[in-house]
């Protein structure tokens, strides 16, 4: 139902809440929508109504007004040549120069009233030609989608000032956003924002009622929502489940209520290539960062504890992964150093301000001068530079002692670095006889007092590199963020009115570096997953002249992500 296909995202209204914009009340960033977005949407509303109201003759003129009414778009079902209809539209009264007389001079600024197919078309866009070898791959879908949480709609009215009140009720919108869910039928449904008694109620229900196994996990502490990833039954079997709670106590980068979720799923194939091949298991995280653009500290720990658990799930026992999709509202755009880390595997971030991490400065109230600090977080936590467990990862050769540069400057002045070699030429302020006044001052280290037990020795077992995080899945997205037939950036949301995108689907491909020593160039090629294609986002423009996220037809303030992917099983 997606190659090859146009269609809108919505083929009916249903009243579906406005989607939010992950805000962090613990910080107290709540920010106000511009009085000029009301006043921009009304004024198009009313400018529509003027034009619907003017009176014409003509059988042509008639079925030109009925298609400018504002709800033309929703109840496209009514039959235009209905003469009921047309005698109401035509005796309508003509409103007075005085009343419309002030949308003669925004004419020329104000886009013009669309269709609704016109403005909030979405494509499919097919991004690879595939061979029809269908015993030798297998072919699914994913969709990523922040729903917005009904509490977290209620507790900041003032983002959605913009909004008709009638739109934002979850009465309104579940049966929107199931319609749309319903839709598109992806195999791997990743959502955020579910509040835990709408997804007992509602989601769990209706989706297992049309073929989905439903997992979610809610945020900690007092928070309501959380993430949920549902698969159909028919597709994937459940070999593995894994919950990660970014809450840690006593770290001050791990005090938020975050979450995600981690699935090892393997593909189930039907009965003509049962026993052919044995596909390998994939391995699908979702989650929802911290929104707080000026705490990026937290969001790159909250990143790095679910890049090290979708490690630790998608280890094989070679050593090497698994495929990855991962999914979620990261609260970062693609110019962030947060995306750069993910997309490149590296980051540098020394100097870097905290509120630089995720790229969203403008939405900064107050300035912050935190700086990252070399080491993120403690030792204790167990998490390497690398974004992996300790444990998961030692050193090869643990029989051989480690030391870490401070014991090492420790042992010059350790009784046997004191002696004096009997053969040793004397070469004064080099091999002096006597020792310096510190190293008299220094109480002696023996290498045999040095601890030895894993729980205390932790630090030796990995060396952490300051300012520096990496890891080794190597990851992709699915969009390239930009629309070439627009010239503009792709949007999946409006935070405080302005378009930007954060939400994502990631998935693992394969990685190699070219160039100079100097200038490596990290160049990714297709592995053991395809992108095949993806369904088309967005601009800011568009969206606007839809009044924004939510409206009547997109019954969240996000857009859904949807990928089709295609995995090779011909790869041991």
């Amino acid at each position: 139902m997606m190659e090859g296909q146009q269609t809108v995202s919505y083929l009916e209204p249903n009243n579906d809440e406005a989607s939010h914009t992950n805000l962090n009340m613990e910080c107290g960033d709540k920010a106000i929508i511009k009085d000029s977005i009301g006043s921009f949407t009304k004024s198009v509303q009313n400018e529509s109504l003027c034009q619907c109201k003017e009176k014409h003759t003509t059988e042509s003129d008639n079925e030109a007004i009925l298609e400018t009414l504002p709800w033309s778009g929703l109840h496209s079902y009514t039959r235009q040549d209905d003469s009921a209809v047309k005698e109401w539209v035509l005796h309508k009264e003509k409103p007075s120069e005085e009343d419309s007389w002030h949308l003669l001079d925004l004419e020329q600024s104000l886009p013009q009233p669309a269709m609704y197919s016109e403005f909030l078309w979405r494509d499919w866009e097919n991004l690879c030609e595939t061979e029809d070898i269908s015993d030798k791959q297998f072919d699914f879908s994913v969709l990523s989608y922040n729903i917005l949480s009904q509490d977290l709609a209620d507790q900041n009215p003032e983002l959605y000032q913009h909004c008709d009140p009638s739109i934002l009720h979850w009465d309104y919108r579940w049966p929107n956003i199931l319609q749309e869910l319903q839709h598109w039928e992806a195999d791997i449904i990743c959502l955020q924002e579910v509040q835990q008694d709408h997804y007992k109620e509602h989601v769990e229900p209706s989706l297992s009622a049309i073929g989905y196994s439903c997992h979610f996990k809610r945020r900690t502490g007092r928070k309501t929502d959380g993430c949920c990833t549902c698969y159909k039954t028919q597709r994937f079997m459940l070999l593995s489940e894994s919950h990660v709670e970014f809450f840690r106590p006593g770290i001050d980068v791990l005090n938020r209520d975050n979450v995600g979720l981690v699935l090892l799923l393997k593909p189930l194939l039907p009965d003509a290539q049962q026993g052919r091949h044995n596909p390998i298991p994939l391995c699908v995280a979702n989650t929802h960062l911290l929104y707080n653009p000026r705490r990026g500290d937290i969001k790159l720990a909250q990143l790095a504890l679910l890049l090290a658990e979708v490690d630790k799930i998608s280890l094989t026992a070679h050593g090497s992964h698994y495929p990855v999709i991962l999914c979620g509202d990261l609260n970062a755009t693609p110019d962030s150093p947060l995306y750069h880390l993910l997309r490149y595997g590296y980051l540098n971030y020394r100097g870097m301000p905290s509120w630089k991490v995720s790229g969203q400065e403008q939405y900064c109230t107050l300035s912050n001068p935190r700086i990252l600090p070399p080491l993120l977080w403690p030792d204790y936590l167990g998490v390497t530079d690398n974004c992996q467990y300790a444990k998961l990862h030692k050193p090869k050769n643990l029989d051989k002692p480690i030391y870490t540069r401070q014991q090492l400057l420790e042992l010059r002045y350790c009784e046997c670095a004191l002696q004096r070699p009997p053969h040793l030429v004397f070469i004064k302020g080099v091999t002096d006889n006597e020792p310096d006044d510190f190293a008299k001052a220094s109480h002696p280290v023996s290498p045999t007092n040095f601890p030895e037990s894993p729980s205390t020795f932790l630090r030796c077992l990995f060396l952490r590199l300051p300012f520096t995080l990496r890891h080794s899945l190597h990851l992709k997205s699915a969009y390239s963020h930009f629309l070439p037939s627009k010239g503009c950036a792709e949007v999946t949301t409006l935070p405080m009115g302005i378009g930007s995108t954060v939400d994502y689907i990631f998935y693992s491909v394969e990685s190699s570096a070219q160039g100079k020593s100097r200038q490596v160039i990290p160049v990714h090629r297709d592995s053991q997953l395809k992108l095949l294609g993806h369904l088309r986002l967005l601009c800011e423009d568009d969206l606007w002249v839809a009044q924004g996220l939510p409206n009547p037809f997109c019954c969240s303030d996000h857009l859904c992500l949807l990928a089709r992917f295609s995995m090779d099983l011909t790869t041991p």
